[in-house]
């Protein structure tokens, strides 16, 4: 089984929102290009959460647009063993170090994980307080896969990745 490695973080000072996905499938690892795979919803779900039409944009357009409005990218695993694109089969996995680009992000709020693997992974790398009531730190937020894997329509998944717009506003009450 092949050796396969994540991206670098795309992520400013500024940024409000981590997004993490698991581990890049094989279309994105080809096109060395976060969410490559036509048929993945990451695009069109972020869109009304950044109130930008990503994906009629060029790709390094819709990383800057993710970047002005606050919201960086990585994914939890930094490199692993995988047959294909299923999170299901990814095996001997080294994590990124999500803690470390969390404590460089002076203004972060939240934490989302694209997916129960993002996240199961993810929470074991952040720790055992991550995301528990009254912990210090971002929110953590889970979120439907973006993945064509999972099979659940955009409206369906829409809801919940609307709810990190919030994040990326202003005025801190709306973190609520």
């Amino acid at each position: 089984m092949p050796l396969k490695h994540s991206f670098p973080p795309v992520a400013d000072d500024d940024a409000r929102v981590l997004v993490l996905g698991s581990l890049p499938g094989d279309r994105s690892l080809a096109a060395q290009r976060y969410y490559a795979h036509p048929q993945n919803q990451f695009w069109r779900l972020m869109s009304p959460v950044v109130g930008h039409d990503l994906v009629a944009l060029a790709y390094d357009d819709r990383l800057a647009a993710l970047r002005t409005r606050g919201v960086a990218l990585w994914d939890v695993v930094g490199s692993a063993r995988r047959a294909g694109s299923s999170d299901a089969a990814i095996v001997d996995i080294a994590g990124n170090d999500i803690a470390g680009l969390a404590g460089r992000l002076p203004r972060l709020r939240a934490i989302a994980f694209n997916g129960g693997t993002a996240l199961k992974q993810g929470l074991k790398l952040l720790g055992r307080d991550a995301g528990r009531a009254g912990a210090a730190g971002p929110a953590i937020v889970a979120l439907p896969s973006s993945s064509p894997l999972h099979t659940v329509g955009v409206a369906a998944k829409q809801p919940a990745w609307d709810r990190l717009a919030a994040f990326l506003s202003d005025r801190p009450e709306s973190r609520d």
